[in-house]
């Protein structure tokens, strides 16, 4: 078994899926190890983070092999692996950590000191992320796999619930870490900034949290229509209405409890003519209006450091006009950065086959071959309300 397939960027909007190198047990330096195994990717979903890089919106070079949402069976096991056997049907979190370094040992695996040379912090086929191949493929080798593997209690019943446990690798722990940090509890009234697949799995996940009002704001009409569709308060920041007026109108107050972005860098302005511009502190300064004072804010959205299609010098720096005044005088509480995925996947999991979260039906999940990938890319940057889930070897269309 040599041959392989994954998708890859080659220019500024456009993937192409090219024949690949089947996996070894070895690092991006080359080095081999033995913590590693081999992966059949079950599935592997095209992610709003994918979409920055294929838009042109980072460093990504020619030939990067996409994905970081994984999941996969078990095919070949090195010989330091000790928990995992072959067969074993397993999630990926996006992170790749080493569970040895001070960070990991903290729960703190968004931000790994071992696994990439550049700076804190690794991911399958993403651009500055140490290098790791990406799981866009339908083979993928997966490092420290004792540390960094989900596996499924049961294979039979994971398969029945696939749909959904595919959203572990990363939406679903991202939109419940930023509801999380934003301090969502019982009887919290909350805001999502974003309608796409990750501020679906925040709303969703504010909900399994005990808030009383989710409210999800976007400029995309059909993103609103899906996410009142699956039972959320919207927004429409289109409208010449402010956000703060909005919000009014639903709780009779223009202050939420919490915040989450689900935006991050590529957010356009509010208002008929704001909307058509991109405004990149457009979400992190209306958060701050919105959310009453000794609030938190959430922010899972993504911010780079180098933005090549900025609208100015400072946003090419990822430098943002932020109001951090107005956030200190209102004594905010913000929280940035990757999400820890192992701080949660294990107990979303149990939420996901106990059926407390329906998460495949909120955030629109639609199964696409990956000679579809190209095509599903281009939808999603279009703004189709779904969320693209790649079957590789057809597994899931042959379950069905």
């Amino acid at each position: 078994m040599s041959s392989n397939r994954g998708v890859a960027y080659i220019q500024q909007g456009q993937v192409e899926v090219q024949a690949i190198p089947f996996p070894e047990l070895s690092d991006p330096r080359g080095r081999h190890i033995d913590h590693g195994v081999v992966l059949k990717v079950v599935t592997t979903n095209i992610c709003g983070s994918d979409q920055h890089m294929v838009r042109g919106r980072t460093t990504a070079p020619a030939g990067l092999i996409l994905g970081h949402e994984i999941t996969g069976e078990v095919l070949e096991i090195g010989r330091d692996v000790e928990t995992l056997k072959k067969g074993d049907l397993v999630s990926v979190p996006f992170n790749v950590a080493c569970g040895r370094c001070r960070t990991c040992k903290e729960q703190h695996t968004g931000v790994c000191l071992t696994v990439n040379p550049a700076r804190a912090g690794g991911a399958y086929g993403y651009v500055d992320m140490g290098g790791w191949v990406g799981g866009q493929a339908e083979y993928v080798m997966v490092p420290y796999a004792d540390f960094n593997l989900l596996k499924f209690p049961d294979k039979a019943q994971a398969m029945e619930k696939i749909l959904d446990l595919t959203c572990l690798s990363d939406i679903l722990p991202t939109g419940y870490h930023g509801a999380v940090t934003a301090g969502v509890g019982p009887g919290s009234t909350v805001y999502i900034a974003g309608a796409g697949p990750v501020g679906l799995a925040a709303a969703a996940s504010a909900q399994l949290l005990g808030a009383a009002v989710v409210i999800v704001g976007d400029v995309n009409p059909a993103r609103l229509v899906h996410a009142r569709r699956v039972g959320f308060q919207t927004v429409d920041l289109s409208l010449d209405a402010t956000l703060t007026e909005q919000i009014e109108q639903i709780l009779g107050t223009p202050e939420v409890d919490c915040a989450v972005d689900a935006v991050g860098f590529e957010a356009r302005g509010h208002g008929h003519e704001g909307a058509q511009h991109e405004a990149p502190a457009t979400v992190l300064n209306s958060l701050m209006e919105v959310t009453r004072a000794a609030g938190k804010i959430g922010i899972p959205g993504l911010y780079v450091t180098d933005d090549p299609g900025g609208v100015d010098d400072a946003a090419r720096r990822g430098a943002l006009s932020v109001r951090l005044g107005l956030g200190w005088a209102k004594s905010h509480s913000f929280f940035t950065g990757q999400t820890p995925v192992m701080k949660y996947n294990r107990a979303l999991m149990q939420a996901i086959l106990w059926d407390r979260i329906k998460i495949a039906e909120t955030v629109g999940v639609q199964v696409i071959s990956l000679d579809e990938a190209p095509k599903g890319y281009a939808e999603f940057d279009a703004g189709a309300p779904k969320k693209f889930v790649i079957d590789p070897h057809r597994l899931l269309k042959q379950a069905a």
